[in-house]
């Protein structure tokens, strides 16, 4: 009889361990599912500020850049694609990857305008910044509902930080065309798209919210790496229309970005 017992709760108690581990499992798929998401979306943003330093030089090393951005945005969409974690549905998924396909697409015909004319067509170009921002505004809206399906729990410095890399991101290619570009307005998008000087005063609360908390050794250096570099560079996104240092807004914003990539995988840690 005492035998029985014991392998009942033996039994229930690899049952409890089974169904915390499959718990722990689909939680951290969730997880990957948001982190593709964020990928997604500062990829797509990466490719098109290489785009426009493209029309401005045509150099093989920023063509590069283009490929990557779409190279890693592909990758993620492929992992998305192959997640079994139930946070996004199959046709959330297959709408996403629909709209990145146009952006795709109307990335290669951009680039090949320029190689074949030597300049952008203005439409083409035009319709390709509108075509980003419906996407990753879908993105975004698709990154909300994932949180909200599998209750994936992010600190919120976690979730500012991640906000604040897509916005130095869309800030860094909005200003790239005023660089490149000397008909830039053709290439911003939407013209219900936030001006940067307004992006600029929301990065500062982000920055705010994801520098306040705990932080020491290598995660306090990026976090004041992060902070020095956007005050040098703050006025010129602000004063947009009067500053045009192009090449030191793109690396700085470049760097604060690598930075916050790195901030958010400690801050991952920090919380796990």
């Amino acid at each position: 009889m005492k035998t029985n017992h014991l392998r009942a709760r033996t039994l229930l108690a690899a049952l409890c361990l089974v169904a915390l581990t499959s718990m722990g499992v689909r939680a951290q798929e969730a997880d990957n599912v948001l982190s593709q998401l964020h990928t997604f979306r500062v990829s797509n943003y990466t490719s098109l500020d290489a785009y426009y330093r493209y029309i401005g030089g045509g150099s093989t090393d920023t063509l590069n850049e283009i490929v990557s951005g779409i190279n890693s945005a592909n990758d993620s969409m492929n992992f998305l694609a192959a997640s079994d974690s139930g946070a996004l549905t199959n046709q959330q998924i297959e709408e996403l990857n629909g709209e990145f396909d146009k952006f795709k697409s109307l990335m290669r015909d951009n680039i090949n305008e320029v190689r074949n004319t030597g300049y952008p067509d203005l439409r083409l170009a035009s319709d390709m910044a509108n075509q980003a921002l419906t996407m990753n505004g879908l993105a975004t809206e698709f990154y909300q509902v994932a949180q909200e399906n599998s209750q994936a729990k992010t600190s919120t410095r976690v979730e500012a930080a991640r906000m604040g890399a897509v916005k130095i991101a869309q800030m860094r290619a909005k200003y790239s065309v005023r660089t490149n570009s000397s008909v830039s307005q053709t290439f911003q998008g939407s013209s219900t798209e936030t001006s940067l000087d307004e992006q600029a005063k929301e990065f500062d609360q982000l920055l705010n919210t994801f520098s306040n908390g705990k932080s020491d050794g290598e995660l306090k250096a990026l976090l004041n790496d992060i902070s020095s570099k956007w005050q040098f560079i703050r006025g010129s996104y602000i004063n947009y229309n009067e500053d045009n240092v192009g090449f030191v807004i793109d690396r700085y914003s470049k760097r604060i970005l690598e930075n916050l990539t790195i901030a958010i995988e400690l801050l991952l840690q920090q919380n796990s």
